[in-house]
């Protein structure tokens, strides 16, 4: 177990060997709580990986469990010690300004051997320029404060670089609805310049592109945007869903195996990827020609 390992991924591997302790003595989460008189919700919380674990904590449930194996010990402990590791993400300036999925999320995210992306409305947030990312950040002037606009913002921008600059990159395959390039956020100068961006990055190792036609886009489409992933191989994965006024991350293996296989079954159907960035540089030209038609006054 490498001393650089992932907090989230170590956090995983802990709340899952938990809950399978949990349930081989046969108890509920309440009947935990009640006998180590914590709350409920602090329980599910563990078991969910939303918070840490303490030694103190973590040393009850191993007596609750009788887990009293030396090896195994060390490894729940081991595991307890490097999830509460803080990442580039979690510096207070910008930990007050996220919800606990996105903080998970950014973790999985620099740990992930492969990730899928299902985008039917935005160019994902890891590959967004920052003038099209000012423009969705503003969209919540009165939703968000400032601060925590500007901190989202900011992460936002060094996504790419903890994702991509590692020394193993993931494999990134990105299944975008053919709506998302029609969509012009910030207007056409925004939007080309984002979608030129795009192109950069699709050229590069790693980072796959298809675009979905319309459609055959309406049943992903109905699942909302969602991110896959592969946390070593495909067993070891997890899920993150995100709306508009929430985001969470899905451990259910079912529900993981559901995503992927709509995933890949529209990935096939999708246009290839020469095309999808013949695609892409067609809307990104009628872009850029549309603000050459502009009058100019003066």
């Amino acid at each position: 177990m490498g001393t650089a390992e992932s907090p989230a991924v170590a956090r995983r591997r802990l709340r899952l060997a938990l809950r399978r302790a949990r349930e081989a003595k046969s108890l509920t989460q309440g009947e935990v709580a009640k006998r180590l008189d914590w709350s409920l919700s602090k329980v599910n919380r563990i078991e969910s990986g939303e918070v840490t674990i303490s030694s103190t904590d973590l040393q009850a449930l191993l007596r609750l469990f009788d887990i009293t194996d030396d090896e195994t010990v060390a490894k729940l402990i081991a595991d307890a010690r490097a999830s509460r590791r803080r990442g580039w993400w979690d510096e207070p300036v910008y930990r007050q300004h996220l919800t606990p999925a996105t903080m998970q999320m950014l973790q999985f995210e620099t740990e992930a051997s492969a990730i899928r992306v299902f985008q039917p409305v935005l160019i994902p947030g890891v590959l967004q320029t920052h003038d099209y990312a000012s423009f969705i950040m503003n969209f919540f002037t009165e939703d968000l404060d400032e601060a925590t606009r500007r901190a989202r913002l900011d992460i936002r921008m060094q996504r790419y670089a903890q994702v991509f600059g590692r020394s193993d990159p993931p494999d990134y395959f990105l299944l975008l609805d053919e709506s998302v390039l029609y969509r012009q956020m910030g207007g056409p100068r925004v939007m080309s310049e984002q979608l030129g961006e795009l192109l950069v990055h699709i050229r590069k190792p790693r980072i796959r592109l298809r675009v979905l036609e319309m459609p055959d886009a309406i049943t992903l489409t109905m699942l909302g945007q969602f991110t896959i992933f592969d946390l070593g191989d495909e067993e070891n994965a997890v899920l993150y869903h995100e709306s508009i006024i929430q985001d969470e991350i899905v451990h259910n293996p079912d529900l993981i195996r559901f995503h992927r296989q709509h995933f890949d079954q529209k990935w096939e159907q999708a246009m290839d990827e020469d095309a999808s960035a013949r695609f892409i540089e067609l809307r990104a030209a009628e872009m850029r020609s549309s603000i050459d038609r502009r009058p100019r006054y003066g």
